[in-house]
């Protein structure tokens, strides 16, 4: 209701009564109602709101990043560029890298000289690495300078800074020495040296590092922010909560998606570009079914001589599979976990070879009960039963392995798809359950 009321002051041109009313509404409410803005008006708002005031908004809505390019690219470039070389740099640099890669050059010649040098600084570090989504506002003072000038100092930089909770304090050459709080400078006499009340103990990353391990740094030691530094220990900037926050969210639905085989974040796209992520999954997957397939046929006889065993096998197939999937889940948890132990190759199968026995001894015996009453039949319920304690724990070792096994070569363990799990589960569980129904027919039947 409110935005339909904000565009009909907008065609009315009231730019008076649309700033007060829209400028009245915290960033996230303006951010919600600008993306709900038909183009004609927004391009109209341009002129009404300053390059800062659409920046502080654009804050907000950077995380959105799927749109971003068709909101610049309506905005006179002069206007886009003033406000992109008015936001942070880790967030105009997110910006950036959503847009044609022709594009940006154009953007940064029309940015003022020293912002545009900031953000090509920051560009061009490699994607989901420190330098990528560190920002280059922040506060440092020299350690030998006095508690008296660095406050002055602190309050001459503090609106341009991102964050002024800790301020970091460098050598003659930009290396990092200490780290202080604002309240060290505030309790400490004005004559007192920086050197005398920072703390040397600093946790830095480096700018090369990536993300998700910078993401358990600040989760382990709580920081609101983390300085990147580079080989020479020379402090390049500063990682914050806020980005911090995003990596997290990031990695999180990077691993979701692999585990589906799907990218979750694609609601938004074509139709025939979401099938076109999805088709080589699917394709494989399809392959992999047909080999499941393909092993049956070489068991009709079998079937044939006892039709009863068909009846069980999406029951094998399927509980292996779900399975692998849990098996895969913990093992990718576990290699997301920094503590090296958890990452120990020996421990993680031998924890899943573990459940896996035990959960199928469970099951077996469950299903064996369950069957042997129902069919009458208590030879087959053995058979049934066995097949799934053996399927569970090959699903279990398999779900672990192969992230472990991606993990290793340098891949990405999400990719190890709980859809690739349960399809190579079916393969192996018709292998075994066939294999140990005809064991034990041959027994009986001798």
């Amino acid at each position: 209701m409110e935005t339909q009321r904000l565009q009909t002051i907008l065609q009315l041109e009231d730019m008076k009564s649309f700033r007060e009313i829209f400028l009245s509404y915290p960033l996230y409410d303006q951010a919600q109602m600008y993306v709900r803005f038909t183009p004609e008006t927004r391009i109209q708002m341009y002129n009404y709101l300053s390059p800062q005031e659409m920046a502080n908004m654009f804050e907000i809505l950077e995380e959105d990043v799927e749109s971003i390019e068709k909101y610049i690219v309506e905005m006179n470039k002069q206007y886009a560029a003033d406000m992109l070389g008015s936001m942070y740099t880790d967030n105009a640099v997110d910006m950036l890298k959503e847009l044609n890669p022709d594009l940006i050059p154009k953007y940064l010649r029309l940015m003022d000289p020293e912002e545009a040098a900031e953000i090509s600084e920051v560009i061009d570090y490699k994607d989901e690495t420190a330098g990528a989504i560190m920002t280059t506002e922040f506060i440092s003072v020299f350690e030998n300078q006095t508690v008296r000038a660095a406050m002055a100092y602190i309050k001459s930089k503090a609106f341009d800074a991102e964050t002024i909770y800790y301020i970091y304090v460098v050598g003659e050459i930009g290396q990092l020495v200490g780290v202080l709080s604002l309240r060290d400078l505030i309790v400490h006499e004005d004559d007192k040296l920086i050197f005398e009340i920072m703390s040397d103990r600093i946790i830095t990353v480096n700018v090369d590092e990536d993300q998700g391990d910078i993401a358990r740094v600040a989760r382990d030691y709580d920081f609101l922010a983390l300085p990147v530094i580079d080989e020479n220990n020379i402090l390049l900037g500063i990682i914050t909560v806020d980005d911090i926050l995003d990596v997290i969210h990031e990695e999180h639905t990077s691993d979701y998606s692999g585990l589906a085989a799907v990218d979750v974040d694609e609601t938004t796209v074509n139709p025939f570009i979401a099938a076109s992520k999805r088709l080589p999954w699917l394709i494989t997957l399809l392959f992999l079914g047909m080999g499941t397939s393909s092993l049956i046929s070489q068991y009709e006889e079998l079937i044939a001589n006892a039709a009863v065993l068909s009846v069980f096998v999406t029951l094998i197939t399927g509980t292996a599979g779900n399975a692998g999937t849990q098996s895969l889940a913990v093992a990718v948890r576990k290699l997301g976990n920094a503590d090296s132990e958890s990452r120990s190759w020996g421990k993680v199968l031998l924890q899943e070879l573990e459940t896996g026995l035990i959960s199928g001894v469970v099951t077996g015996a469950t299903i064996t009960i369950v069957i042997g009453i129902w069919q009458n039949n208590f030879i087959l319920g053995s058979i049934i039963g066995f097949s799934m304690l053996a399927a569970i724990t090959v699903a279990n070792l398999a779900g672990s392995l192969i992230p472990l096994l991606m993990d290793r070569i340098g891949f990405d363990p999400a990719v190890a798809s709980g859809p690739f799990i349960s399809t190579f589960s079916d393969l192996t569980s018709v292998l075994i359950y066939f294999n140990i129904a005809q064991y034990f027919l041959e027994m009986i039947v001798g």
